[in-house]
């Protein structure tokens, strides 16, 4: 935990923090907060990366960003501000390890600690920055063009030239359809710019 977040927060902070969360280790895909569950932990990615979406009542999902070492979901600090149930979806991209804090602490650490209060105003900055790209991509992108943008953003992030998704996933990450995702796929792949395997995509570069 030192490695992640002793950079951003001061000693005495951290200690608190030992004393009254819990780690959690998720598995790839697993789904760690759902639309309605109620908040009972903030979460801190220590290890591995985090999808934030958005899912309607047909259970169409809307990727909105991801979250990795030393980040927290702005949209969990809101519902635990306003006392409202998740408003979200959170899915571990891959295995990973998560600091559950309790969400009573939030409000008493941001009139405690200087830290706290900057690394939480830091973390909604940086979600809105990312949630206005996501809808940038929507709005002035095309499909061709904002698919070749989540490959190489899931690259990045998950540190590989190497993509395990199927185009199932993809199409709803990217609120499309299989059938025009690998219509797509298949174009950048007779541009160079991939090749695809069964279940696997690889890039040509990031």
């Amino acid at each position: 935990m030192h490695d992640v977040l002793g950079y951003a927060l001061e000693e005495a902070l951290i200690d608190e923090i030992v004393k009254v969360s819990q780690v959690k280790d998720v598995l790839a895909d697993e789904i760690i907060l759902n639309v309605g569950d109620s908040m009972q932990y903030i979460p801190i990615v220590l290890e591995g990366s985090i999808k934030i979406s958005r899912e309607n009542d047909e259970g169409d999902e809307l990727l909105l960003y991801y979250i990795e070492g030393g980040d927290t979901c702005a949209m969990t600090l809101q519902c635990c501000v306003r006392h409202t149930s998740s408003e979200i979806k959170a899915t571990s991209m891959e295995d990973s390890l998560l600091l559950m804090i309790p969400v009573e602490m939030m409000e008493i650490w941001m009139n405690k600690y200087r830290t706290w209060r900057e690394f939480i105003l830091q973390s909604y900055h940086t979600r809105l920055t990312e949630l206005m790209e996501t809808v940038d991509a929507i709005a002035f992108m095309r499909l061709d063009e904002r698919l070749l943008k989540y490959l190489t953003d899931q690259a990045k992030l998950l540190g590989s030239l190497e993509i395990n998704h199927t185009h199932q996933q993809i199409a709803e990450d990217l609120h499309s359809s299989r059938v025009v995702i690998s219509r797509l796929l298949k174009q950048l792949e007779i541009k160079g710019k991939i090749k695809i395997q069964r279940n696997k995509i690889i890039l040509d570069t990031i």
